[in-house]
Protein backbone atom coordinates (compact mmCIF):
# COMPACT_ATOMS: atom_id res chain seq x y z
CA UNK A 1 0.00 0.00 0.00
CA UNK A 2 2.87 2.33 0.77
CA UNK A 3 4.21 2.06 -2.77
CA UNK A 4 0.80 2.95 -4.21
CA UNK A 5 0.53 5.95 -1.89
CA UNK A 6 4.00 7.16 -2.89
CA UNK A 7 3.19 6.66 -6.56
CA UNK A 8 -0.07 8.60 -6.13
CA UNK A 9 1.75 11.48 -4.44
CA UNK A 10 4.33 11.63 -7.24
CA UNK A 11 1.57 11.64 -9.86
CA UNK A 12 -0.30 14.41 -8.05
CA UNK A 13 2.86 16.54 -7.77
CA UNK A 14 3.57 15.93 -11.47
CA UNK A 15 0.04 17.01 -12.43
CA UNK A 16 0.31 20.16 -10.31
CA UNK A 17 3.68 21.09 -11.82
CA UNK A 18 2.44 20.33 -15.31
CA UNK A 19 -0.64 22.54 -14.90
CA UNK A 20 1.52 25.26 -13.36
CA UNK A 21 3.69 25.22 -16.49
CA UNK A 22 0.59 25.28 -18.72
CA UNK A 23 -0.79 28.33 -16.89
CA UNK A 24 2.60 30.06 -17.07
CA UNK A 25 2.85 29.43 -20.82
CA UNK A 26 -0.66 30.82 -21.37
CA UNK A 27 0.19 33.94 -19.36
CA UNK A 28 3.41 34.41 -21.32
CA UNK A 29 1.55 33.99 -24.62
CA UNK A 30 -0.83 36.77 -23.58
CA UNK A 31 2.09 39.06 -22.79
CA UNK A 32 3.83 38.19 -26.07
CA UNK A 33 0.63 38.90 -28.02
CA UNK A 34 0.35 42.34 -26.42
CA UNK A 35 3.98 43.17 -27.20
CA UNK A 36 3.58 41.99 -30.80
CA UNK A 37 0.50 44.19 -31.30
CA UNK A 38 2.30 47.17 -29.75
CA UNK A 39 5.37 46.60 -31.89
CA UNK A 40 3.34 46.36 -35.10
CA UNK A 41 1.34 49.51 -34.36
CA UNK A 42 4.18 51.73 -33.26
CA UNK A 43 6.81 50.53 -35.75
CA UNK A 44 4.40 51.28 -38.60
CA UNK A 45 3.07 54.52 -37.13
CA UNK A 46 6.23 56.29 -35.98
CA UNK A 47 7.82 56.86 -39.45
CA UNK A 48 4.60 58.38 -40.81
CA UNK A 49 4.05 60.52 -37.72
CA UNK A 50 7.64 61.77 -37.87
CA UNK A 51 6.98 62.88 -41.45
CA UNK A 52 3.63 64.48 -40.64
CA UNK A 53 4.75 65.96 -37.35
CA UNK A 54 3.45 64.74 -34.01
CA UNK A 55 2.00 68.12 -33.04
CA UNK A 56 0.33 68.59 -36.42
CA UNK A 57 -1.09 65.08 -36.23
CA UNK A 58 -2.50 65.24 -32.70
CA UNK A 59 -3.62 68.89 -32.68
CA UNK A 60 -4.27 69.42 -36.38
CA UNK A 61 -7.84 70.48 -37.14
CA UNK A 62 -8.10 69.33 -40.75
CA UNK A 63 -8.19 65.79 -42.09
CA UNK A 64 -7.77 65.83 -45.88
CA UNK A 65 -5.54 62.94 -46.99
CA UNK A 66 -5.51 64.07 -50.64
CA UNK A 67 -3.91 67.33 -49.54
CA UNK A 68 -1.57 65.57 -47.09
CA UNK A 69 -3.37 67.10 -44.10
CA UNK A 70 -3.69 64.58 -41.28
CA UNK A 71 -5.07 66.33 -38.20
CA UNK A 72 -7.04 64.06 -35.88
CA UNK A 73 -7.93 66.56 -33.17
CA UNK A 74 -11.63 66.81 -34.22
CA UNK A 75 -11.84 63.02 -34.06
CA UNK A 76 -10.19 62.95 -30.63
CA UNK A 77 -12.78 65.42 -29.35
CA UNK A 78 -15.58 63.41 -30.97
CA UNK A 79 -14.36 60.18 -29.38
CA UNK A 80 -14.18 61.84 -25.96
CA UNK A 81 -17.66 63.31 -26.33
CA UNK A 82 -19.39 60.08 -27.33
CA UNK A 83 -17.50 58.08 -24.70
CA UNK A 84 -18.41 60.58 -21.99
CA UNK A 85 -22.03 60.49 -23.14
CA UNK A 86 -22.04 56.69 -23.04
CA UNK A 87 -20.60 56.72 -19.52
CA UNK A 88 -23.19 59.27 -18.32
CA UNK A 89 -25.97 57.07 -19.68
CA UNK A 90 -24.63 53.57 -19.13
CA UNK A 91 -22.85 53.73 -15.77
CA UNK A 92 -25.73 54.98 -13.54
CA UNK A 93 -28.23 52.65 -15.22
CA UNK A 94 -25.80 49.72 -15.10
CA UNK A 95 -24.81 50.15 -11.45
CA UNK A 96 -28.40 50.68 -10.27
CA UNK A 97 -29.49 47.62 -12.26
CA UNK A 98 -26.74 45.60 -10.58
CA UNK A 99 -27.90 46.85 -7.16
CA UNK A 100 -31.47 45.82 -7.97
CA UNK A 101 -30.40 42.37 -9.12
CA UNK A 102 -28.15 41.81 -6.11
CA UNK A 103 -30.45 43.03 -3.34
CA UNK A 104 -34.00 43.67 -4.50
CA UNK A 105 -34.82 41.40 -7.42
CA UNK A 106 -37.21 38.47 -6.71
CA UNK A 107 -35.87 35.10 -7.74
CA UNK A 108 -38.46 34.52 -10.45
CA UNK A 109 -37.74 37.92 -11.98
CA UNK A 110 -33.98 37.40 -11.70
CA UNK A 111 -34.27 34.29 -13.86
CA UNK A 112 -35.80 36.48 -16.57
CA UNK A 113 -33.63 39.60 -16.31
CA UNK A 114 -30.25 37.86 -16.08
CA UNK A 115 -30.54 35.98 -19.39
CA UNK A 116 -31.83 39.14 -21.09
CA UNK A 117 -28.78 41.11 -19.94
CA UNK A 118 -26.50 38.33 -21.15
CA UNK A 119 -28.37 38.37 -24.45
CA UNK A 120 -27.64 42.09 -24.80
CA UNK A 121 -23.94 41.27 -24.53
CA UNK A 122 -24.17 38.66 -27.29
CA UNK A 123 -25.95 40.82 -29.86
CA UNK A 124 -23.51 41.78 -32.68
CA UNK A 125 -22.66 45.46 -32.82
CA UNK A 126 -23.84 45.69 -36.43
CA UNK A 127 -27.33 44.68 -35.24
CA UNK A 128 -27.29 47.51 -32.70
CA UNK A 129 -26.23 49.90 -35.43
CA UNK A 130 -28.92 48.75 -37.84
CA UNK A 131 -31.63 49.02 -35.17
CA UNK A 132 -30.58 52.57 -34.28
CA UNK A 133 -30.30 53.53 -37.96
CA UNK A 134 -33.83 52.32 -38.74
CA UNK A 135 -35.65 53.16 -35.49
CA UNK A 136 -33.78 55.65 -33.31
CA UNK A 137 -32.28 57.93 -35.97
CA UNK A 138 -35.71 58.77 -37.50
CA UNK A 139 -37.02 59.41 -33.97
CA UNK A 140 -34.20 61.88 -33.24
CA UNK A 141 -34.81 63.47 -36.66
CA UNK A 142 -38.34 64.32 -35.61
CA UNK A 143 -37.60 65.64 -32.12
CA UNK A 144 -34.39 67.56 -32.96
CA UNK A 145 -35.11 68.63 -36.56
CA UNK A 146 -31.65 67.42 -37.63
CA UNK A 147 -30.29 64.44 -39.53
CA UNK A 148 -30.64 62.35 -36.37
CA UNK A 149 -27.03 61.21 -36.66
CA UNK A 150 -24.66 62.72 -34.15
CA UNK A 151 -23.20 62.71 -30.66
CA UNK A 152 -26.52 62.18 -28.88
CA UNK A 153 -27.47 59.15 -30.97
CA UNK A 154 -24.04 57.57 -30.62
CA UNK A 155 -23.99 58.21 -26.85
CA UNK A 156 -27.33 56.45 -26.39
CA UNK A 157 -26.15 53.59 -28.60
CA UNK A 158 -22.88 53.08 -26.74
CA UNK A 159 -24.59 53.53 -23.37
CA UNK A 160 -26.84 50.61 -24.27
CA UNK A 161 -23.96 48.51 -25.58
CA UNK A 162 -21.83 48.85 -22.42
CA UNK A 163 -24.73 48.04 -20.08
CA UNK A 164 -24.21 44.24 -19.96
CA UNK A 165 -20.53 44.59 -19.10
CA UNK A 166 -21.15 47.07 -16.30
CA UNK A 167 -24.14 45.19 -14.89
CA UNK A 168 -22.44 41.79 -14.78
CA UNK A 169 -19.15 43.02 -13.30
CA UNK A 170 -20.85 45.34 -10.80
CA UNK A 171 -23.26 42.62 -9.68
CA UNK A 172 -20.38 40.20 -9.12
CA UNK A 173 -18.48 42.85 -7.15
CA UNK A 174 -21.52 43.62 -4.96
CA UNK A 175 -22.12 39.95 -4.19
CA UNK A 176 -18.42 39.51 -3.34
CA UNK A 177 -18.68 41.96 -0.43
CA UNK A 178 -18.93 39.89 2.79
CA UNK A 179 -22.54 39.58 3.89
CA UNK A 180 -21.49 40.53 7.44
CA UNK A 181 -21.08 44.14 6.29
CA UNK A 182 -24.67 44.32 5.09
CA UNK A 183 -26.11 42.36 8.02
CA UNK A 184 -24.10 44.38 10.52
CA UNK A 185 -25.36 47.67 9.11
CA UNK A 186 -28.96 46.45 9.37
CA UNK A 187 -28.33 45.25 12.93
CA UNK A 188 -27.08 48.70 13.88
CA UNK A 189 -30.33 50.26 12.67
CA UNK A 190 -29.47 51.33 9.12
CA UNK A 191 -32.14 51.09 6.47
CA UNK A 192 -31.63 48.66 3.61
CA UNK A 193 -30.97 51.50 1.18
CA UNK A 194 -28.40 53.08 3.49
CA UNK A 195 -26.67 49.75 4.06
CA UNK A 196 -26.44 49.16 0.30
CA UNK A 197 -25.33 52.63 -0.77
CA UNK A 198 -23.08 53.55 2.15
CA UNK A 199 -21.61 50.17 3.11
CA UNK A 200 -21.81 47.64 0.29
CA UNK A 201 -21.20 49.87 -2.74
CA UNK A 202 -18.07 51.52 -1.22
CA UNK A 203 -16.85 48.02 -0.37
CA UNK A 204 -17.35 46.94 -3.98
CA UNK A 205 -15.89 50.13 -5.46
CA UNK A 206 -12.85 48.43 -6.97
CA UNK A 207 -14.94 45.85 -8.82
CA UNK A 208 -17.46 48.44 -9.99
CA UNK A 209 -14.68 50.63 -11.36
CA UNK A 210 -13.30 47.61 -13.18
CA UNK A 211 -16.66 47.22 -14.89
CA UNK A 212 -16.64 50.91 -15.79
CA UNK A 213 -13.16 50.56 -17.28
CA UNK A 214 -14.26 47.62 -19.41
CA UNK A 215 -17.32 49.56 -20.50
CA UNK A 216 -15.25 52.58 -21.48
CA UNK A 217 -12.89 50.31 -23.39
CA UNK A 218 -15.78 48.93 -25.42
CA UNK A 219 -17.30 52.38 -25.95
CA UNK A 220 -14.13 54.03 -27.19
CA UNK A 221 -13.23 51.01 -29.35
CA UNK A 222 -16.64 50.40 -30.95
CA UNK A 223 -16.62 50.91 -34.72
CA UNK A 224 -19.27 49.48 -37.03
CA UNK A 225 -22.32 50.54 -35.04
CA UNK A 226 -20.85 54.01 -34.59
CA UNK A 227 -20.13 54.36 -38.31
CA UNK A 228 -23.81 53.75 -39.06
CA UNK A 229 -25.22 56.49 -36.81
CA UNK A 230 -22.45 59.06 -36.20
CA UNK A 231 -22.69 61.06 -39.43
CA UNK A 232 -18.93 60.58 -40.08
CA UNK A 233 -18.02 64.25 -40.47
CA UNK A 234 -14.38 64.98 -39.65
CA UNK A 235 -15.15 68.40 -38.15
CA UNK A 236 -15.53 69.87 -34.69
CA UNK A 237 -19.02 69.22 -33.29
CA UNK A 238 -21.05 72.35 -32.62
CA UNK A 239 -23.78 70.65 -30.55
CA UNK A 240 -24.79 67.25 -29.19
CA UNK A 241 -26.77 66.61 -32.38
CA UNK A 242 -23.84 67.36 -34.71
CA UNK A 243 -22.46 64.61 -36.90
CA UNK A 244 -18.99 63.43 -35.89
CA UNK A 245 -16.29 60.98 -36.87
CA UNK A 246 -14.55 59.04 -34.13
CA UNK A 247 -11.02 57.68 -34.25
CA UNK A 248 -12.18 54.13 -34.85
CA UNK A 249 -14.59 55.23 -37.58
CA UNK A 250 -11.79 57.09 -39.32
CA UNK A 251 -9.69 53.92 -39.48
CA UNK A 252 -12.41 51.63 -40.82
CA UNK A 253 -13.69 54.16 -43.38
CA UNK A 254 -10.32 54.79 -45.04
CA UNK A 255 -8.04 51.83 -44.38
CA UNK A 256 -9.47 49.91 -47.34
CA UNK A 257 -7.91 52.25 -49.90
CA UNK A 258 -5.15 54.00 -47.91
CA UNK A 259 -1.49 53.67 -48.85
CA UNK A 260 1.82 55.28 -48.04
CA UNK A 261 1.73 58.08 -45.50
CA UNK A 262 -2.06 57.94 -45.43
CA UNK A 263 -1.93 54.34 -44.21
CA UNK A 264 0.73 55.28 -41.68
CA UNK A 265 -1.49 58.08 -40.36
CA UNK A 266 -4.36 55.62 -39.88
CA UNK A 267 -2.08 53.24 -38.00
CA UNK A 268 -0.99 56.27 -35.95
CA UNK A 269 -4.66 56.78 -35.12
CA UNK A 270 -4.75 53.21 -33.79
CA UNK A 271 -1.66 53.96 -31.70
CA UNK A 272 -3.42 57.02 -30.30
CA UNK A 273 -6.40 54.86 -29.32
CA UNK A 274 -4.05 52.43 -27.62
CA UNK A 275 -2.50 55.26 -25.62
CA UNK A 276 -5.95 56.53 -24.62
CA UNK A 277 -6.88 53.14 -23.22
CA UNK A 278 -3.62 52.99 -21.24
CA UNK A 279 -4.25 56.47 -19.81
CA UNK A 280 -7.83 55.56 -18.83
CA UNK A 281 -6.69 52.35 -17.11
CA UNK A 282 -3.94 54.22 -15.27
CA UNK A 283 -6.31 56.95 -14.08
CA UNK A 284 -8.88 54.48 -12.76
CA UNK A 285 -6.18 52.39 -11.09
CA UNK A 286 -4.90 55.56 -9.42
CA UNK A 287 -8.42 56.40 -8.21
CA UNK A 288 -8.83 52.92 -6.74
CA UNK A 289 -5.46 53.14 -5.00
CA UNK A 290 -6.27 56.59 -3.56
CA UNK A 291 -9.64 55.26 -2.33
CA UNK A 292 -8.00 52.23 -0.68
CA UNK A 293 -5.40 54.43 1.01
CA UNK A 294 -8.15 56.64 2.45
CA UNK A 295 -9.98 53.60 3.80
Amino acid sequence: MGRFEIGGDVLRVFKEKFMEIVFLVCACLSIVAIFMICAFIFFNAVPALNEIGWIDFVFGKVWKPRQDLFGVFPMIIASLYVTAGAVLIGVPVGVLTAVFMAFYCPKFLYKIIKPMINLLASIPSIVYGFFFLVVIVPFFQQITDTSGKGILTVSVLLGLMILPTIVNVAETALKAVPSQYFDGALALGATKERAVFQIVIPGAKSGILSGVILGIGRAIGETMAVVMVAGNQAVFPSSITSGVRTLTSNIVLEMGYASGIHRGALIGTAALLFIFILIINFCFSLLVKIGEDKM
